[in-house]
C-alpha cells in the first residue's frame, strides 16, 4: 500500500469516527431532551390545573377526592428528601471510609479482593436488596424497636446506604490514588504518622473527588424506587416524623398507581411528580457541575498583568 493509499484511508477513518462519534452524542442529547419536553408537556398543564402551591404544599392526594381529586405532593417530597438524606449519610461515611481504607490502609494482596466485593455490590439487582431489606432488615427493626410494622425510613436508609456504596468507595478510592505521592512523603517526612498523614493531608486533598462522588450518589439515591417500595411501608397520608413509619415517596408514588391511574386528570398529576423529581435531580446535577467549574478556576493559577511585580519584588 503507497503513502497516499494509506493517507487517504486514514482521512476516511477519521470523517467516520467523527461522524460516528457525533451521532452518538446528537442520540444522547435527543434522549434527554424527548424526556424532559415529555415530562413538562404532560406534566405541568396537570399542575395549573391543581394549582401550583396546592400541588406542592398540599398534604393530601385523593384521585377519587370530588372535583378530578386532590393532588398534594409535600409529604412526598419531604419522604423523599428524608430518605435520601440518611441513606447518603450512612453510605457516604461507610463509602469514604472504605475507599481510605482501600487506598491508603489495605495490604496490595488483597486491594483487588475488596475491589471486586465491591464491584459485586453494583451488580446485585435493585429487586435483590429490597428483598433483603424486606426479609432480613425490616423484622430486625421490628424485634429491636419493638415496632408494629418496621417499615420506613430508617430500613430504606439502609437499603439505599448499601446501594450508593459503590458509586462513593470507587470515585472515592480514584480520587485518593490521584493524590500525588510527594503530599504523603513530605507529610511522613515531617513526622506525621501514617495515619496523621493520610487523613489529614491525603484526604483534603482528595476532597473535591470524594465530594462529586456524594452528589452522585445522592442523585443515585432519589431515583431509586423498586428497592424503597418493598420496605418504607407506602403509606402517602403521613408525614414523616419519624425513622419507623410508613410513608411514601416521589418515586414509589408513581410507581404504585401509575398501572391503576383513574383518569387524564390522575395520570397528568403522576407525570407532574416525576417534574418534581426531575427537578431535584437537575438541582443535583447542576450543583456538581458548578462545584467541578469552581474547582477547576482554583486550581488555574491567576495570571499577572504585563509589568505586574508581586508582593515580595515590591517590598524588595
Amino acid at each position: 500500500m503507497t503513502d497516499i493509499h494509506r493517507k487517504k484511508l486514514n482521512s476516511v477513518k477519521e470523517k467516520t469516527m467523527k461522524i460516528a462519534f457525533l451521532c452518538a452524542a446528537a442520540f444522547s442529547l435527543l434522549a434527554v431532551m424527548t424526556i424532559v419536553v415529555f415530562l413538562l408537556v404532560q406534566g405541568v398543564p396537570g399542575i395549573a390545573k391543581a394549582g401550583f402551591f396546592r400541588f406542592i404544599f398540599g398534604r393530601t392526594w385523593s384521585p377519587s377526592a370530588g372535583d378530578g381529586g386532590e393532588y398534594g405532593v409535600l409529604n412526598f417530597i419531604v419522604g423523599t428528601l428524608y430518605v435520601t438524606a440518611c441513606g447518603v449519610l450512612l453510605g457516604g461515611s461507610l463509602g469514604v471510609l472504605t475507599a481510605v481504607f482501600i487506598s491508603r490502609f489495605c495490604p496490595k494482596f488483597l486491594r483487588g479482593v475488596f475491589m471486586q466485593l465491591v464491584n459485586l455490590l453494583a451488580a446485585i439487582p435493585s429487586i435483590v436488596y429490597g428483598m433483603f431489606g424486606l426479609v432480613v432488615i425490616v423484622p430486625f427493626l421490628r424485634e429491636t424497636f419493638n415496632d408494629l410494622f418496621g417499615f420506613g425510613i430508617l430500613p430504606a436508609s439502609i437499603v439505599l446506604g448499601m446501594m450508593i456504596l459503590p458509586v462513593i468507595v470507587g470515585l472515592s478510592k480514584n480520587a485518593l490514588d490521584a493524590v500525588p505521592k510527594s503530599y504523603y512523603e513530605g507529610a511522613v517526612a515531617l513526622g506525621a504518622s501514617h495515619h496523621e498523614a493520610v487523613f489529614k493531608i491525603v484526604v483534603p486533598a482528595a476532597k473535591s473527588g470524594i465530594v462529586s462522588s456524594i452528589i452522585l450518589g445522592i442523585g443515585r439515591a432519589m431515583g431509586e424506587t423498586m428497592a424503597v417500595i418493598m420496605v418504607i411501608g407506602n403509606n402517602g397520608a403521613n408525614l414523616p416524623t419519624k425513622l419507623l413509619q410508613p410513608i411514601r415517596t416521589l418515586t414509589t408514588n408513581i410507581v404504585l398507581e401509575f398501572g391503576e391511574a383513574k383518569g387524564a386528570m390522575h395520570t397528568q398529576m403522576l407525570i407532574a411528580t416525576g417534574v418534581v423529581l426531575l427537578i431535584f435531580v437537575l438541582i443535583i446535577n447542576l450543583s456538581l457541575t458548578f462545584f467541578n467549574r469552581d474547582r477547576e478556576k482554583r486550581k488555574t493559577p491567576k495570571r499577572r498583568k504585563p509589568g505586574q511585580s508581586d508582593g515580595g519584588e515590591a517590598a524588595r
